[in-house]
């Protein structure tokens, strides 16, 4: 079977700079550290994570698997809880939530946030501290806020008027007096995907402090003497890799706990800045390292807040991505390999958008390697693409594989553990991959792969 190899000179070499696909690397087998698991190597040719092999993996559990290397997640859970000594860390369980990952965020000491009463059963099925959760979202229905309530949840973040009146009249009801924080949308757009950057005007969440909307969100949640206002919050984005944005927002924030002094006489003691951290998806993307980003946030919040003559309050950060994405892979088996002379090769595999839609929706990148064996063949240039009825079903736009890759062979995509799993579907009706952890030379189920009666069971 014939294979294009993109040679020095062709039409490539006319394009711009940006529309050039990347360079082949020099080693097509490199396991990059800092994109793949802390566990990951290769071992008699094929990766293994956490020690066991991806062949292994397939046969018992079949492909697409998503892999979680559990040792990585941990670490990275303790990495966060050293690194905010003194701090709170809430994991943003939107990234991927399962009852497993509840309970290693109980073990090592972290809070967790939802944004759904799906989310919060998850974390009350398994006994987490419901005084460790925070409830997100912008439209939180009067059922979610009454399961919140009644489940004694840490904090409530209110995002609109008519949620303040809402969650005013349902305390009364029930006789809770919660800690809310108001989510203030300070005008910091993040240097991110528009449908990821969440701190302009111009967007869905929070109270804007431009037009003045979160003072008088301030000013209702005071007048309501059965909730307790007790801090502002703040996300302005996701994969972010530096703390600038943060450092305005923090300004803006404290500017507005002026006010409020100011204005009611009251010191708010605490403030939750978010998170929207990012990880390295390809060679070259950087990553914050835990400890730096800590103490520049931690430096922020005190300089800005003694600037202002203010106490500095309780700082609140709530990482996602950065503690469960780089610890998942995705494995596929390769299905269909198709030349398109003079362009590339596009590898067909056993899954798609429906188990990984970043791609298609923000044109996210990845990593992918031949994952079952070594090759010394010269690289492909290539496209990993699904099985779905959609030209837009690409997994990794550019990259380089072998050109010996046949079918049958692994695939192994990096940096998938983070809302893969989480916006999954069911698109052509494919049951959705199974989750598996690994640990110690073995593996396990954390997450049970549908099967077509799962996907008929709801059909009347």
């Amino acid at each position: 079977m014939s294979r294009f190899v993109h040679p020095a000179g062709d039409r490539h070499a006319e394009m711009l700079p940006h529309e050039r696909p990347p360079v082949a690397p020099a080693d097509l087998n490199r396991i990059n550290p800092a994109i793949w698991p802390r566990t990951s190597t290769r071992t008699d040719g094929a990766l293994t994570i956490g020690g066991v092999d991806v062949r292994d993996l397939a046969r018992e559990h079949g492909t697409p698997l998503y892999v979680l290397d559990e040792a990585d997640v941990r670490s990275r859970m303790r990495d966060y809880a050293t690194a905010f000594a003194g701090s709170e860390v809430h994991y943003a369980g939107k990234a991927f939530l399962c009852k497993e990952i509840v309970r290693w965020l109980h073990d090592e000491g972290l809070g967790l946030d939802v944004a759904s009463s799906g989310e919060l059963a998850v974390a009350l099925s398994v006994g987490f501290p419901p005084e460790r959760i925070t409830m997100h979202g912008n439209n939180k229905s009067v059922a979610e806020l009454t399961r919140a309530l009644e489940a004694g949840v840490g904090h409530i973040v209110a995002d609109s008027y008519e949620e303040i009146a809402r969650l005013g009249y349902l305390a009364e009801q029930l006789g809770k007096r919660p800690k809310v924080m108001i989510r203030v949308t300070t005008g910091v757009e993040a240097h991110t995907h528009e449908f990821i950057a969440t701190a302009h005007d111009d967007q869905k969440f929070g109270l804007s402090l431009n037009t003045g909307a979160a003072a008088e969100a301030v000013r209702r949640v005071l007048a309501l003497p059965q909730l307790e206002l007790v801090g502002l919050h703040s996300h302005i984005g996701s994969q972010i890799v530096d703390t600038a944005g943060f450092e305005v927002a923090a300004r803006r924030l404290t500017a507005l706990l002026v006010q409020i002094k100011e204005e009611h006489g009251v010191v708010l003691p605490e403030l939750d800045l978010g998170g929207g951290y990012g990880i390295a998806y390809v060679e070259g993307d950087e990553a914050p390292d835990i400890k730096e980003l800590a103490d520049g946030l931690r430096e922020i919040v005190t300089k800005v807040c003694k600037d202002a003559g203010l106490p500095v309050p309780r700082l609140t950060v709530e990482p996602g991505r950065t503690i469960v994405g780089s610890g998942g892979i995705t494995l596929y088996d390769v299905g269909t390999i198709k030349d398109v002379e003079g362009l590339r090769t596009y590898v067909s595999v056993d899954g798609g958008m429906s188990d990984n839609v970043r791609t298609a929706l923000y044109g996210a990148e990845y990593t992918a390697v031949l994952a079952s064996r070594e090759s010394t063949a010269e690289p492909m240039l290539s496209r990993l693409v699904g099985k779905h009825c959609e030209s837009g079903d690409i997994i990794v736009r550019d990259l380089h594989l072998p050109a010996d890759l046949a079918p049958g062979d692994l695939i192994a995509v990096a940096a998938t553990g983070a809302y893969c799993r989480s916006l999954a579907s069911n698109y052509n009706y494919l049951p959705k991959p199974a989750v598996v952890a690994v640990s110690g030379g073995e593996s396990r189920v954390i997450v049970r792969g549908e099967t077509e009666d799962d996907l008929l069971r709801g059909q009347l």
